[in-house]
């Protein structure tokens, strides 16, 4: 074995360039499959800081006849206390919700994510704190003194890691009690999905949790199904027992109350839940990895057939001399293996810089990007795929030489030895998967691209030029004062056209889903057929400034403030579909109930696509700020330059009106439009970079078949060309060849183009996965592109000197 490995390796070292282009190609295929990889241990496969938590299980609400259901609920107390009570699939049911707050500060307070729980949350997810306790019955009531649990990060980060911390307060906004600190939690734990809370601003299911502090519903809150419910089950029991028996107990609540007829409980694994997201992006990417880690393989093993028809003397005289067909074999592999170790090598250094790009790139698009580390994952993947590819490229090559016939071999022995009309079948074969494998990265790149192109051309509804957004927060004093002052101050700023405070900007994701009784609409059941409508809030400035036209009506005014009646505008949308025959104007709604005073449209405003450029607007509301007093908002501003140049200016006016101002998310409208995108321009970054680089590997493929078949057909060309052929008709002769090669391998990838643009679906926008136009662009290109490998082969057989050959063979 050690000699195997030590002629090898010299082997290797007295061609450098052969050495070089081998490894360099398996690196490329090694380092991107190793780098998607290790995305997947991170985001995918590594587990949540939970105890067991297969058996954790999230149980939201859902309609019986499978329709959406009208907008993101939870359940009631109630509900989910009789669970508590009567459920025997379940160790524990406990219930949560997603809590924001800010951690006042003299210079800029600090937003804060956090949960608050019901005592029995921490045993069903399998959480012990790291420093203190969690919870005690007693603390959970009302009207009792406050108390926080700590997240590890925000410990570190504000509180220096301090271990003295337990007993301590710590300031929080809206609470005239400090909290006191009883518990500091390990690191990473994250967010259980809160979809009743999953439009809020701040919200971040991807993020660390930051506190903890305890809850404690209402046991008589029937209509309060604003609650999350997680679940752990027994060791046995599986999801569909559980599933069951919940559906029977909700079954006989809702024929107490028919609010809850024909909504049950839909059980859903709590690690498949917060890996949907990541999986979709993830797993097409690991397979256009993959199919360039195939491509690569494939240009190795046909690298080191040639290399074989090169040694193929020296193996004839090993075999004459007693070396078994076993020995053989071997001895020919350790050369691919010793190839596909540096390769490998070189790919895991590739995949850790490939890992930080896709950190630098992917941050919004890919969710829990920052646990991805690059360390034993891309390790072991690195060199696993180094074994892979030196048995996938290295198998063909040994064999052909454990069948050497030696007496053939030795009578033709001399430098005219070539291949023959198998091994350059052989090599056909491998180039033509190569062709077809390509073709399926360029079509789904494509497809990508051409989504990409038709985003840029829909038509949004609204400006992103020129406008800059800051999230920004009173914790404390005037709230009304504070804001009317602000605004002052910020539109008296040079460069500074418009400014005004929404709640819902714009792609951000946020908007309150509010129940609402709409004149002429009555739903016959609350929860089920609830009629939910994203409800934003702005100051008057801000239609006109995103440059959204009223169209009937009034734009809010300043004096639609607290004391006035509570008054609306609403989007075309919500009009066509509400009042499809009649003025809207005038129109009542009720969102806190038939007993409270009605809410009346003063103004229609044009459609934007205001929650994804994919959809067409939905309906909306706008309520005046003044009324709204939303807690956290955005301020935008209107610029005659670029938006960034007022950023210090607009921070520092704000502070001079209160200095413990929370000011963050500063981002220009552009920005957020590019993160709503981000997965799918994350994706086709990737795909075109992995198509690239296929394709940079099969054109060196097809190229070196053809110098192969030349080279290997000297003396048929020679002797055709002293019969009487021209030129041209050798050019023809090698370009068929070429030609048969390439439109074999765009035909076989039609096929494979098909199944990877299906995967991809999910990422596209206004183009089909089978979309012709797209499948015959890439092939008419690659195919010429492909042409033009051949053109140097096609040159080198027309220069043949019939002399010469006919004498060299």
């Amino acid at each position: 074995m050690l000699q195997d490995l030590r002629i090898g390796a010299r082997m290797l070292v007295k061609q450098p360039g052969f050495t070089g282009i081998a490894v360099l190609t398996l690196a490329l295929g090694i380092g991107a499959t190793s780098a998607v990889f290790s995305l997947i241990q991170g985001v995918l496969l590594t587990p949540p800081p939970y105890d067991d938590p297969q058996r954790l299980v999230l149980i939201p609400p859902a309609r019986l006849d499978g329709q959406q259901i009208g907008s993101e609920r939870g359940w009631p107390p109630a509900q989910w206390m009789e669970w508590q009570k009567e459920a025997k699939s379940f160790e524990s049911i406990a219930a949560y919700n997603w809590s924001f707050n800010f951690l006042v500060l003299p210079q800029g307070s600090e937003s804060l994510e956090g949960m608050a729980v019901t005592r029995d949350y921490f045993r069903v997810a399998g959480l012990r704190p790291m420093l203190g306790r969690t919870f005690l019955p007693s603390e959970t009531g009302p009207g009792r003194a406050p108390v926080i649990i700590l997240g590890y990060s925000l410990w570190q980060r504000q509180f220096n890691g301090d271990p003295n911390i337990i007993g301590k307060t710590v300031r929080l906004s809206r609470q005239d009690t400090p909290p006191t600190v009883i518990g500091v939690m390990p690191p990473g734990i994250r967010f259980l999905p809160s979809p009743t809370n999953s439009q809020e601003p701040n919200y971040n299911v991807n993020g660390l949790v930051d506190f903890w502090r305890p809850a404690a519903p209402d046991p008589k809150g029937l209509k309060d199904p604003g609650w999350d419910v997680v679940g752990r089950l027994k060791p046995g029991v599986t999801l569909q027992q559980a599933q069951g028996e919940l559906a029977v107990l909700a079954g006989r609540e809702a024929r107490a109350d028919r609010d809850f007829e024909g909504v049950t409980p839909r059980l859903q694994s709590l690690t498949a839940e917060m890996n949907r997201d990541g999986g979709r992006i993830l797993f097409p990417l690991l397979g256009a990895a993959a199919l360039v880690l195939l491509i690569a393989c494939g240009n190795a093993a046909a690298l080191l057939l040639v290399r074989g028809l090169q040694r193929q003397q020296e193996y004839a005289v090993r075999t004459a001399l007693g070396i078994g067909r076993l020995a053989l074999v071997f001895q020919a592999s350790v050369e691919s293996l010793l190839l596909a170790l540096m390769g490998g090598a070189l790919g895991v250094g590739l995949a850790f810089g490939i890992v930080k790009m896709f950190k630098l790139i992917g941050g919004h698009a890919i969710p829990r990007l920052d646990a991805v580390t690059t360390g034993w994952p891309v390790l072991i993947c690195g060199f696993g795929s180094a074994i892979f590819a030196a048995l996938l490229a290295g198998l063909i090559p040994a064999l052909r030489a454990s069948r050497l016939d030696p007496a053939q071999v030795l009578k033709s022995a001399g430098p005219k030895s070539s291949a023959g009309r198998g091994e350059r079948r052989l090599l056909r074969g491998v180039t033509m998967v190569q062709t077809a494998l390509t073709l399926a990265l360029l079509v789904g790149a494509g497809l990508l691209i051409r989504t990409m192109v038709n985003l840029s051309n829909v038509q949004s509804g609204f400006d992103t030029g020129h406008i800059l957004t800051m999230s920004v927060t009173a914790v404390e004093g005037n709230w009304g004062d504070f804001h009317r002052r602000a605004l002052e101050r910020v539109a008296a700023v040079p460069g500074v056209q418009h400014s005004a405070f929404a709640w819902g900007v714009p792609l951000t994701g946020n908007n309150w889903p509010w129940a609402m009784n709409i004149e002429g609409q009555r739903a016959v059941n609350k929860i089920r057929d609830r009629i939910s409508i994203p409800v934003r809030a702005a100051t008057p400035d801000y239609f006109t400034l995103l440059g959204q036209t009223v169209s009937q009506g009034r734009g809010f005014r300043a004096s639609d403030d607290d004391k006035a009646p509570k008054v609306a505008v609403v989007n075309q949308s919500m009009a066509d579909r509400y009042f499809p025959h009649a003025n809207p104007i005038g129109k009542k709604f009720w969102m806190f109930g038939d007993d409270q005073p009605p809410t009346q449209i003063i103004g229609v405003v044009s459609n934007g696509r205001t929650d994804d450029l994919t959809q067409a607007a939905s309906p909306e509301v706008y309520l005046p700020l003044w009324q709204a007093t939303a807690f956290s908002k955005h301020l935008v501003i209107k610029t005659t330059g670029d938006p960034r140049s007022v950023i210090s200016a607009v921070q520092r006016e704000l502070r001079s009106v209160d200095p413990t101002v929370a000011i963050e998310n500063v981002k220009t409208l552009e920005q957020i439009r590019g993160d709503s995108l981000a997965s799918r321009t994350f994706a086709m970054q990737l795909l075109v970079g992995f198509a690239i680089v296929g394709s940079v590997l099969t054109l060196v493929g097809i190229y070196g078949v053809l110098a192969l078949s030349v080279a290997s057909r000297r003396r048929e060309i020679a002797i055709r060309t002293a019969v009487g052929a021209q030129r041209w008709d050798i050019r023809n002769l090698v370009f068929a060849e070429g030609f048969r090669l390439i439109a074999g391998g765009v035909v076989s990838g039609v096929a494979a183009a098909l199944i990877l643009s299906r995967v991809l679906k999910s990422f596209l926008f206004e183009v089909e996965p089978t979309d012709p136009a797209t499948l015959i662009l890439v092939g008419v290109l690659f195919a010429m592109v492909a042409l033009l490998a051949c053109w140097v082969p096609t040159r080198r057989a027309t220069r043949v000197d019939p002399i010469e050959a006919l004498r060299y063979e």
